[in-house]
């Protein structure tokens, strides 16, 4: 067994203990401590009855999406999402559970110097993918390898366009090829009986996997990245 199967193991059977609440954000989400048979971890739990309604995603949806982002981000072979699950048994009900990444909260987009943020291209193609209407600044950490990680992909997967992101670093450079490589590799998977596409129509709408097919597509037709929408707020709201 993989470290991260190991990981998978133990957030789905393990006893959930919460420890504190992150009081930032505008959906509730736990600090909590997970023990199976002796194996012990810390993760993130976003119960479903804690998310605020919104206008233009489906009620109580978002803990799908925190899955099928880290589902995506696993089929692509880019390990940028960390282990999540779907708990229907949390302490609050059903919802999403994270392994905790530690990290310094001092540091996000914002601070990173110019070299890191160079390092963005491929998180920037991923938001692109899922269509993140949220990439904060606070939402890219760096572990304790100085590796990046992704978190908080509540709103994505839409099927109208609606990139919200502090990183317009790349607007109208060329998309690496073995980015677009990667991609179609997924896109294929998604147009034949697969484990992915198993995985995700658990977790979304048949019209939101379209989409997301759809979008790799035309990526992978006209590989730049994108300049912000004039027409539309390009920025999420706060930026960290």
């Amino acid at each position: 067994m993989t470290h991260k199967e190991d990981v998978i193991e133990i957030l789905t059977h393990g006893t959930l203990e919460l420890k504190g609440q992150f009081v930032l954000g505008s959906n509730y989400s736990f600090l909590a401590a997970v023990d199976q048979k002796g194996r012990k971890l810390k993760a993130v739990y976003k119960p479903q009855k804690g998310e605020m309604p919104l206008y233009d995603f489906p009620a109580d949806s978002l803990a799908a999406r925190e899955v099928a982002a880290y589902v995506v981000s696993e089929a692509l072979g880019w390990n940028l999402v960390p282990p999540t699950v779907i708990r229907n048994n949390g302490p609050f009900g059903p919802g999403s559970l994270q392994e905790f990444i530690p990290h310094n909260p001092e540091e996000t987009y914002f601070s990173f110097d110019d070299a890191v943020r160079s390092e963005l291209r491929l998180t920037a193609f991923f938001d692109l993918i899922i269509n993140n209407a949220d990439r904060k600044g606070s939402h890219i950490l760096l572990d304790k390898k100085g590796c990046f990680k992704l978190i908080d992909h509540g709103l994505c997967f839409h099927i109208d366009p609606k990139l919200r992101t502090v990183i317009w670093d790349f607007s109208g450079q060329p998309i690496p090829e073995a980015f677009i490589a990667d991609a179609g590799r997924l896109a294929a998977k998604l147009a034949e009986p697969s484990q992915v596409l198993s995985d995700l129509q658990g977790l979304l709408l048949p019209e939101e996997i379209g989409a997301l097919a759809r979008r790799i597509r035309d990526l992978t037709e006209t590989p730049l990245f994108p300049m912000p929408d004039p027409e539309r707020r390009p920025f999420p709201w706060p930026l960290v």
